[in-house]
């Protein structure tokens, strides 16, 4: 089931006390500039089981080490998992989803490190998994939006990798390629029981489609999306061409 949650939509809770555990992946290559501020909204959300899982492919500007001072700083809360290299988004997803669970979290969340997704939607999010399975921070959504000072190009990015992905995999949510999102521990589980196979870009567009094809209940929440303030972007349209070319071999191998 896949219903598009609309902003004056009151049938989902968007208040009270979130008393789930909650555990936070952010996946990091040189986002030192960015990480303290990143930890402390999330932190002053005042969610009593939050934890941030940093998943750090070994960042020349020092990601790793910084979240190791953030870990003391928030007695223990920042868990900092250190790779040897750059080994792709979904391979680091996978790596933050495993701590999260040996963690014992209830509720993952899953967004970029660069504060393009603000922390403070999460609580948002997690209000809407009392009644579904997914809840995706959507930029298409009635309500949602992008930054003003997006360049025409990197709309027309956004659009391309978008439509693409949508009509490669089938996907019915709106924003195919929304890194924001959050999801029952269940649904974790059960995706990684399922061999997710993107290693790159790829994997946000596999996840969701997954889900749909579980038939998890998925909400699209509208979000404003914001260009970040320092460090430069990763996403390139050989990004996304790479994507769509893992996404078709995926669809033909689910449906062959």
């Amino acid at each position: 089931m896949i219903r598009i949650s609309q902003p004056d939509d009151h049938s989902v809770p968007d208040s009270g006390e979130i008393t789930a555990s909650v555990a936070v992946v952010v996946p990091t290559y040189n986002e030192a500039a960015n990480l303290p501020e990143l930890a402390r909204r999330l932190f002053g959300l005042k969610l009593p089981g939050l934890q941030l899982v940093v998943v750090d492919d070994s960042s020349p500007d020092g990601t790793a080490d910084l979240g190791r001072r953030l870990s003391e700083m928030y007695e223990g809360r920042v868990h900092v998992i250190q790779r040897p290299g750059k080994q792709g988004l979904g391979t680091a997803y996978l790596a933050g989803f495993d701590q999260a669970l040996q963690d014992g979290a209830e509720y993952i969340v899953q967004m970029d490190a660069d504060l393009s997704h603000a922390p403070e939607d999460v609580p948002r999010l997690l209000h809407m998994l009392e009644r579904y399975d997914v809840a995706l921070g959507s930029r298409y959504v009635n309500g949602g939006r992008v930054d003003k000072d997006w360049s025409t190009w990197r709309r027309l990015i956004s659009c391309i990798a978008n439509f693409g992905i949508r009509s490669v995999t089938g996907l019915k949510v709106k924003d195919a390629t929304s890194g924001f999102k959050a999801c029952r521990a269940s649904v974790i589980q059960s995706l990684t029981r399922s061999g997710l196979r993107c290693e790159g870009f790829g994997f946000q567009a596999e996840f969701m489609h997954a889900c749909q094809l579980m038939g998890y209940a998925i909400v699209e929440h509208p979000i404003l999306f914001t260009n970040r303030t320092r460090g430069r972007s990763k996403m390139s349209i050989n990004i996304i061409l790479e994507a769509l070319r893992q996404l078709v071999f995926l669809r033909l191998r689910r449906t062959s």
